[in-house]
């Protein structure tokens, strides 16, 4: 069987989300279920744009849609583990851009899951994707500068 390899992106790191796995998230496997792990990648993603200055339903005046998804999955998570969701964001081009997201548990430094989402930026008159806004662009890279610092 092939399996997906995913490389988080370390140098583009733009925001650190903590959570917790809720008893809700648990599937009948007793570990975090998939469902749910989509769920807190959400939940940080949403974060990380605040942390940009946008709403995910607002990134220089348009709405952000999810193109497509890829996660791998390392370890298991268990109630009520406490994690961390790593969102990384490369230059974006044309007219989408990709998060990387690598959900951690600090304890013992486990990556749970690498996840890659390929974002467009929709026209909502049109429903065509837009070319990216240099607001975005921009805005990643003031972000990466105060990480650094």
């Amino acid at each position: 069987m092939e399996r997906l390899q995913l490389e988080f992106p370390e140098a583009d790191l733009v925001h650190r989300y903590p959570l917790s796995v809720r008893i809700g998230d648990m599937n009948y496997g007793r570990h975090l279920g998939h469902d749910a792990l989509i769920t807190l990648l959400h939940e940080a993603r949403a974060q990380a744009f605040v942390a940009l200055g946008f709403r995910e339903w607002d990134v220089a005046g348009y709405p952000s849609v999810v193109a497509d998804l890829a996660v791998q999955y390392r370890a298991e998570a268990k109630w009520p583990d406490a994690l961390e969701v790593e969102t990384a964001i490369p230059v974006a081009e044309e007219r989408g851009f990709c998060v990387y997201q690598r959900l951690q548990r600090p304890e013992d430094k486990r990556t749970i899951a690498v996840a890659r989402l390929n974002l467009v930026l929709l026209d909502l008159q049109s429903g065509k994707p837009v070319r990216v806004p240099d607001t975005l662009n921009t805005a990643v890279d003031a972000l990466k500068q105060r990480r650094s610092d």
